[in-house]
């Protein structure tokens, strides 16, 4: 695996050695108090960039009219699978890196990191799971404690892919319509909070289908914001589902992404008639997005399966 960030400009190198150093100060400090042996025996043993910024092309335009930036996409391996636990293990890094981005400024790109065991890593690897195939592929190790490389993918056949996106999509397309058809009933009756949770799960089923079915993986998170940032880097056409170049309509989706757990339990969360219409709008378009793109997918698995 590469180890040069030679490609990327001097202030985005710095940034990630900043994003690395807050990862294990946040790690570190979770596990500090452990007393249970395998908490003691805790590592992280590989920390490794990968997406836009690993193989060249990313966008760093966040104050243009469009207003897009890639992240940094970061795996984290880890030496036991209790440490994938993202809320009580990753939850105050990624508090940290939000509150750095967002208030101290002292940084200026977007970070996303999921976090797996090298066994897991290597799993997906030989099931031929395009994400790991292409981490494997592109993937720079930022930080390795760990010297063993990873295993060689083992790619599915063309009829063993077209068979998986297939099931993907049969799941999870038609299981996201669902969703959005309870929403729209539940906004007709004005329970705005329920019609807020259900509005969050058509877009969180719908991120599923996209990366199931291009890449088969999808992280197991509920963060709305962290799938479509995993989603648009496989097609940027869903980048046009949410305008974010207006500061209420970046209120408006997060709102949205905080309805999977305020909606349910807290009685302070708020959504309007006129903000719950155009996330209705918006899900709709993002639905069409996925469709296209999954139908596309597997067109193309077919071609290659029939070839």
């Amino acid at each position: 695996m590469r180890t040069s960030l030679d490609h990327l400009p001097p202030a985005k190198q710095r940034e990630l050695e900043r994003v690395v150093q807050i990862l294990f100060e946040e790690f570190g400090d979770t596990i500090a108090i452990a007393t249970s042996d395998w908490k003691k025996q805790a590592r992280i043993l590989k920390v490794i960039l990968y997406g836009s910024y690993a193989r060249g092309g990313w966008v760093d335009e966040p104050h243009t009219a469009k207003g897009y930036q890639s992240d940094f996409d970061l795996l984290v391996i880890v030496n036991s699978d209790k440490l994938t636990d993202r809320v009580e293990f990753w939850a105050t890094a990624e508090d940290r890196l939000n509150r750095e981005l967002a208030i101290t400024k002292t940084l200026r790109t977007p970070v996303n990191f999921i976090v797996h065991t090298l066994q897991e890593v290597n799993d997906g690897l030989a099931h031929g799971r395009y994400f790991f195939m292409d981490v494997a592929r592109d993937g720079i190790a930022l930080y390795q404690s760990d010297p063993s490389e990873l295993h060689q993918p083992k790619p599915k056949t063309p009829t063993q892919a077209l068979a998986m996106a297939r099931e993907y999509f049969d799941e999870w397309f038609p299981a996201a319509i669902k969703r959005f058809e309870a929403a729209r009933f539940l906004i007709e009756k004005e329970y705005s909070k329920q019609a807020a949770f259900d509005l969050h799960q058509t877009a969180e089923s719908l991120y599923h289908c996209v990366l199931l079915v291009c890449t088969f993986y999808t992280p197991h998170v509920h963060n709305l914001a962290f799938l479509r940032t995993q989603a648009e880097r496989i097609d940027p056409r869903l980048i046009d589902a949410w305008p974010r170049d207006q500061r209420i309509d970046r209120s408006r989706f997060e709102k949205l992404k905080e309805a999977y757990v305020k909606a349910r339990y807290s009685k302070h969360y708020r959504i309007s008639v006129e903000e719950l219409a155009w996330l209705g709008e918006r899900v709709e378009v993002l639905g069409q997005a996925v469709q296209v793109i999954c139908e596309e997918r597997i067109a193309a698995l077919e071609r290659a399966a029939a070839a």
